[in-house]
């Protein structure tokens, strides 16, 4: 009888397949440094292939190492290695153009949206060295089919014996071992390809990618932060965060609520009104101040797929903190300073908070120091106005990265800001752009006076 009862439990785990790629992830060092060989190699060749053209029709100047095809080339290889060097791909993307040419920049941006998943075969043994034998048995139902796949892992939906309605997201195999050889591997790889900048010093940042990604491949921690995080919006209606669940959660499984929703990119179509566009990009902005100035704990991976809008309780659901950070007091006080200086128009205030910040460095000539407080006080414009702002008509992305592009190509590549810096700047643009793809126009100037009256030292 018992026999009998268990063949019915798992004769209702649904297997579904609906045409998602899938590709085994390679999970050896001395494997993906041969993806990242091959990589290099299909590189030289579309060189090859595009000056042979070059020469049959002429006229076009520029490296025959940085186009378009090589550029589909390495994203395509990335989305099928995952782990740490898709995610490598997925953080240049988002500094776009102001780091990389634009054809890479495009096609990068590939790479925040789905990757390959796991076959089944793979899954399979992952979830067996997870849970054990015989894990099937701890659910009603199982959905082979997964409901998204990052550069980490991918994420399933699952039904427990009780009831419960889970999202597990299970981490691709061998990513923890191969961070460091596929972020030196890669990084490599794009330098002698010129793909990027060879006078660019990029040791700080690429030691703090490690960091942050050997973070992210313990789920432990991010239940944790999924913890602290939904402590510390449990006062704030506008957001969700999913619960844990601990016995089903490892070091490379995490078990959460699965949250029903819609991407929130679907907030820009017709059905939904423009107050609601507004209200929640005005949302996300005060999150972000909240983080800054609050919380002093960031989220710092503003990717749209990290939020899904809530119909039913018109709220945002937050389902990934994977890249959470804690940020300093002192860098906390210098975005204040930073921002109570732009809000009074104060150009000399600006200059000596942005040098205490490390974006002008020591010694820099008077010319690149005014300019950088330029591109700062660019950075500042949505608050610079007392009426509301139009994210979606701004051209500021565009007049910021001409302004970076000038700054780093005018009288050379200099030291980049400290790497805690930079995953802030990347979650500030990022919010912006999340703004921007939803249409949101608001009052930016009044949010930030909110947020910052909050402060102790308002006053």
């Amino acid at each position: 009888m018992r026999l009998a009862s268990r063949r019915a439990r798992l004769s209702a785990v649904v297997v579904r397949d609906e045409g998602r790629r899938r590709s085994r992830v390679p999970t050896g060092r001395f494997e993906r440094l041969a993806r990242i060989g091959l990589l290099a190699g299909e590189i030289a060749a579309g060189g090859v292939v595009e000056g042979v053209r070059r020469l049959a029709g002429g006229g076009e100047s520029g490296s025959l190492l940085v186009t378009h095809a090589n550029a589909e080339r390495l994203a395509q290889r990335l989305s099928g290695m995952r782990g740490a060097a898709m995610k490598l791909g997925q953080l240049l993307s988002m500094e776009g153009e102001d780091l990389l040419p634009p054809e890479v920049a495009e096609a990068l941006s590939m790479l925040r949206a789905d990757a390959d998943a796991m076959p089944p075969t793979q899954l399979r043994r992952v979830l067996g060295r997870a849970w054990g034998k015989n894990w099937e048995g701890r659910f009603r139902e199982f959905d082979w089919e997964p409901i998204a796949a990052a550069s980490i892992g991918q994420v399933h939906r699952a039904v427990t014996l009780d009831g419960r309605e889970l999202a597990l997201k299970i981490q691709y195999p061998g990513v923890s071992r191969s961070i460091a050889s596929d972020v030196d591997n890669l990084a490599a790889t794009l330098r002698i390809s010129r793909i990027l900048p060879r006078d660019v010093d990029l040791r700080e940042l690429i030691a703090e990618v490690k960091r942050q990604l050997r973070q992210e491949v313990d789920y432990h921690i991010e239940a944790e932060h999924l913890r602290r995080y939904g402590a510390l919006l449990s006062d704030d209606p506008c957001f969700r965060v999913p619960g844990v669940y601990d016995e089903f959660t490892t070091v490379r499984v995490l078990a959460m609520d699965r949250l029903v929703g819609l991407p929130i990119e679907d907030l820009c179509g017709p059905e939904h009104p423009q107050e609601r566009r507004d209200r929640v990009g005005a949302s996300l902005f005060r999150l972000l101040l909240r983080e800054l100035f609050g919380f002093r704990f960031v989220q710092t991976d503003p990717n749209l797929a990290n939020y899904i809008w809530l119909p039913e309780s018109e709220q945002v659901g937050l389902v990934d903190l994977g890249a959470a950070r804690e940020i300093s007091e002192r860098l906390s006080g210098l975005y204040a300073e930073l921002c109570r200086a732009a809000l009074h128009g104060d150009r000399r205030e600006l200059g000596r908070v942005a040098e205490q910040m490390g974006f002008v460095p020591p010694g820099e000539p008077p010319q690149r120091r005014e300019a950088v407080i330029d591109f700062v006080a660019l950075g500042c414009e949505p608050f610079a106005t007392d009426a509301a702002y139009d994210f979606a008509a701004s051209d500021l992305p565009a007049r910021a990265r001409e302004a970076a592009t000038r700054l780093a190509f005018r009288d050379g590549f200099r030291k980049p800001p400290p790497p805690e810096t930079l995953f802030v700047q990347r979650k500030l643009g990022g919010t912006f752009l999340q703004c921007a793809r939803l249409g949101a126009r608001f009052d930016a100037r009044a949010v930030l006076e909110e947020e910052l009256a909050r402060l102790p030292d308002a006053a």
